[in-house]
């Protein structure tokens, strides 16, 4: 990053037309949020930890087996020692056949998994494949799946051929039984990550997990809005990273940078655009210094697509795209457009009456030191209205729906934030006046009906 121009002068954030604007939420967000979501966002860590697990569990218990044998040794309790050995030797079959058939189990549930994620993604949206890297019981059932074959290659390699409760170093009893219940653990979590993979394939739940992660990210990043004046602006900080979307950016870091030099930053562009080398991504505000490219290494991360993590507009793309899916020919499924219609309407439901437009950043003393942007109501209505109306014309169900909608989000919106919705309404109206000759039908389609045709 480096200092270039001066920024344009800010915007005013939108807030509803009723009651006061309300003073900017104080938030001190945790310093490992965005490592969090990163690592969410990837399947590699959860089995890596796994792996480290079973090694560290098979160390712990085989050490746990050589104190006991040594201790039975010790007291001259021989008999048991020859009766572990017998046990130990009846559960090496079980081991071994846990060893050897786990490695096999995991490549042909992986191979399922593949195909299953690739019917989902092709009859949803391609983004629907987040869903299932983001899955904690993906991820668990994985990485125990591989724990369970390592720790039973390691049990497996402690076996001795000696017999002599005199001479045995150690006998793997306690080690054994973890690896058998392990099996059992595994078994349990095969069950569950099967049902977890059949309802990414039903589009209810995917939608389901849609709206609950777009609610989450809303209550998250959207509490609270409304700004004092900003400092005069001062240099813009540029891009100098690789090109990619912005996918979020380190809060708490920037708060910090920004109170040590006493200015407030401001985020110029939102949360999911495209970022190339070169653009401004900072403005600085006030009379301090600018922060040095230093102080700013790793506060702005983009990526390859848009994620959940601070991008409250995702949601509404995801449901967007899977109701355009279903209403193209090919498919021709209103039925899903109409689910996720209910949804989009709920999350426009939402934030009918929060303030937009921008969210404000306080160090620990209460000073604003970041001001991020954010979409306002009328984006947000029309990323999720305008594709689905265009597509809906053919399809009574829809457009019957997405009338009904528009009536629920007028009687919950302010007034000042009626225009969008009202111009929503008469687009419909004339695209269905254009589609449809008959009189009739288009009286039937410009029915409000939260089930469509119910």
């Amino acid at each position: 990053m480096g200092n270039d121009g001066h920024s344009p002068a800010p915007t005013v954030p939108e807030a509803p037309a009723e009651g006061p604007v309300p003073a900017p939420t104080r938030r001190v967000p945790r310093p490992l949020s965005p490592l969090r979501e990163h690592l969410r966002d990837t399947f590699w860590f959860t089995p890596t930890l796994g792996l480290v697990g079973a090694v560290v569990g098979a160390v712990g218990v085989l050490a746990v087996d050589e104190l006991f044998v040594r201790l039975l040794q010790e007291d001259g309790d021989y008999d048991t020692v020859a009766s572990l050995i017998k046990i130990a030797n009846d559960m090496r079959t079980i081991v071994s056949t846990a060893g050897s058939a786990m490695l096999t189990f995991v490549g042909v549930v992986f191979s399922i998994s593949l195909v299953a994620l690739q019917m989902a993604s092709g009859q949803f949206t391609p983004r629907v494949v987040r869903l299932y890297v983001r899955s904690r019981i993906t991820k668990c059932a994985f990485a125990v799946f591989l724990a369970t074959f390592l720790f039973a290659l390691l049990v497996q390699a402690s076996y001795e051929g000696e017999d002599d409760p005199r001479k045995v170093t150690t006998v793997p009893v306690f080690s054994s039984i973890v690896c058998v219940l392990l099996v059992l653990v595994s078994l349990g979590l095969f069950i569950a990550y099967v049902n977890s993979t059949l309802r990414l394939m039903r589009v209810s739940h995917v939608i389901d997990r849609i709206i609950r992660e777009s609610l989450r990210v809303l209550d998250k990043h959207a509490r609270g809005g409304g700004t004092a004046p900003l400092p005069p602006a001062g240099p813009e900080i540029v891009h100098r990273g690789r090109a990619g979307v912005l996918r979020d950016v380190h809060i708490a870091r920037l708060v910090r940078v920004a109170r040590r030099h006493g200015v407030v930053l401001r985020l110029i562009p939102r949360i999911g655009d495209y970022v190339v080398p070169g653009t401004p991504v900072l403005a600085v505000h006030g009379a301090g210094k600018a922060p040095p490219a230093r102080a700013l290494r790793y506060t702005v991360s983009v990526g390859v697509e848009r994620t959940f993590h601070q991008d409250i507009g995702f949601g509404l793309r995801q449901l967007s795209d899977i109701a355009q899916r279903a209403l193209s020919p090919a498919v021709n499924d209103p039925t899903t457009a109409v689910q996720c219609l209910d949804r989009i309407v709920q999350f426009l439901a939402a934030v009918a009456r929060r303030p937009l437009g921008a969210l404000c950043h306080c160090d620990r003393a209460g000073a604003v030191r970041l001001v991020q942007d954010l979409p306002g109501w009328t984006d947000l209505v029309d990323l999720g209205l305008t594709e689905v109306r265009r597509c809906a014309t053919g399809s009574p169900q829809v457009t019957r729906r997405l009338m009904a909608g528009l009536d629920d989000l007028w009687a919950l919106a302010p007034e000042a934030r009626r225009e969008p919705l009202e111009r929503h309404r008469a687009l419909l109206a004339q695209a269905v006046t254009r589609a449809v000759p008959d009189a009739a039908e288009r009286e039937f389609a410009l029915v409000p009906d939260r089930q469509g045709i119910g």
